[in-house]
């Protein structure tokens, strides 16, 4: 089973045997399934899930109607999971709160990174950068000759595809598998999962149950 919400941060724990624990804290729930979707309808399976109250004056007249069809008001977190003939399990309205995971052992988590805007190959890929001897000058951070690497001969002119240069670096999706789930707080929605997830306080995440955890 699948969760939306929203990374609350991090704090630490001690384990049984006296040991310090890093765990993030995830607010998870609860969530609106705001549409089902079927083959005859839709010509697939699947769930829509939204989390998260737009607050009022940013409501707009298709949101509140869509909603309006689940008893709920708008989302401001949305998605959408497919399934494999399961949607009779799964009705417009119905709330999902985070005792679906209560016999999940680790879970994985699907975020957002953060984003650390245009940076360098060194910082970017791990680049060792220049020599910082003798004659080298002012280009101690600087990637180095392209030369061969940088087209296809007899084809373009354009750098190959993959090539480490310096750009736009974080704000990608990333899914961080096999964290513990070390506790529920069912009448908060919290749940606390071992090690860092990906992404800010703040941010919007995905909790899925991982596969082969019972």
């Amino acid at each position: 089973m699948m969760l939306l919400g929203k990374k609350v941060g991090m704090t630490q724990i001690y384990d049984d045997a006296g040991k310090i624990v890093p765990v993030t804290v995830i607010q998870a729930g609860p969530c609106t399934i705001t549409q089902v979707k079927t083959e005859q309808t839709d010509g697939y399976t699947a769930i829509q899930m939204g989390f998260d109250d737009v607050k009022k004056s940013r409501q707009n007249k298709p949101q509140i109607g869509h909603a309006k069809k689940a008893n709920d008001i708008p989302k401001r977190f949305i998605r959408e999971f497919r399934l494999k003939g399961q949607s009779a399990d799964y009705k417009q309205g119905d709330k999902i709160t985070v005792e679906v995971l209560a016999e999940a052992k680790r879970v994985d988590i699907v975020g957002t990174s953060k984003g650390k805007g245009f940076q360098g190959v060194m910082k970017r890929h791990g680049f060792g950068g220049m020599p910082a001897s003798h004659g080298t000058e002012r280009k101690h951070r600087s990637p180095g000759s392209i030369a061969s690497h940088a087209t296809n001969r007899g084809h373009c002119g354009h750098p190959k595809k993959g090539k480490r240069m310096a750009g736009h670096m974080g704000d990608v999706r990333i899914t961080s598998k096999n964290h513990k789930l070390v506790s529920i707080d069912v009448e908060k929605n919290l749940l606390v999962v071992k090690g860092s997830v990906p992404g800010a306080a703040g941010g919007y995440v995905i909790v899925k149950q991982s596969k082969g955890s019972k």
